[in-house]
This record gives structure tokens, C-alpha cells and sequence, in this order.
């Protein structure tokens, strides 16, 4: 597998909705199970979820479009990150999450696509109801 994840999920929510839980520290810590969060929702801001496994930066938020993270797991190299991109389009009363994840270290796609499933998606369509 190639060091590029996209996948294009389709939620029953609103493209505010989704933003709000992916850039919010009490929603997005209610949606992963209580897990501790800490997210600073400005372009620069940094963000810990999962208790500290994941961590990085905020690149660039554009409010119910566009999130984009530089991301990285606790056990990587210090100094290495990836860029995750969260693009949010409405579609009827569903939103298409179109996701991609690159530069992450070679070896680790299968797993992450894994994790992106269990740890983001599937409890997010849970959370949303």
C-alpha cells in the first residue's frame, strides 16, 4: 500500500455538525468514547486526542468545509508528521466526507486505514445518530 489513504465516507449530518465534532474538544472527546482531548480550533492550534496517541497541528480550518491537520501517532519518530485532510460537501440531507492522509511512514497504511475506521468513523456515524 502506497503512503496515500482516500476514502469517501457519507454521513446522515449536516457539514456544521461534522466540523464542529472533528475541531471541538468536548464533542470530538464524547464521540471517541471519552477519550482526552485537547483541541485548539485556530489555523496553528495544536490538538491531542485518544489521551495523547494522536497529535499534531491545525493547518488550515475553513468553517463546515475544510480541515487540515498536520498528524501524527505517539510512537513515530520524533519530527514526524503527516497531513490528514477532512473536506466536508452537503449532499441532500448527507454530507460526503472526502478524506485524505499522506506522507505518513512507509509500513503503516493498512494499519491506519484500520484505525481511521474504527477510531473516526464508525463512532462519528454512532455519534451523529
Amino acid at each position: 500500500m502506497s503512503n496515500t489513504i482516500h476514502e469517501e465516507i457519507t454521513f446522515q449530518s449536516t457539514p456544521d455538525r461534522i466540523y464542529h465534532v472533528l475541531t471541538d474538544s468536548k464533542q470530538f472527546s464524547e464521540m471517541s468514547g471519552g477519550a482526552p482531548t485537547d483541541i485548539h480550533n485556530e489555523a496553528g492550534g495544536s490538538f491531542s486526542c485518544f489521551g495523547g496517541m494522536i497529535t499534531g497541528r491545525m493547518i488550515e480550518l475553513v468553517p463546515n468545509e475544510r480541515v487540515v491537520q498536520a498528524w501524527r501517532a505517539g510512537n513515530w519518530d520524533p519530527g514526524v508528521y503527516s497531513i490528514a485532510k477532512f473536506e466536508l460537501q452537503q449532499k441532500g440531507s448527507e454530507t460526503i466526507l472526502t478524506f485524505d492522509h499522506t506522507g505518513f511512514p512507509e509500513g503503516q497504511g493498512e494499519h491506519l486505514k484500520g484505525g481511521w475506521t474504527e477510531n473516526y468513523w464508525s463512532p462519528l456515524k454512532a455519534f451523529l445518530g
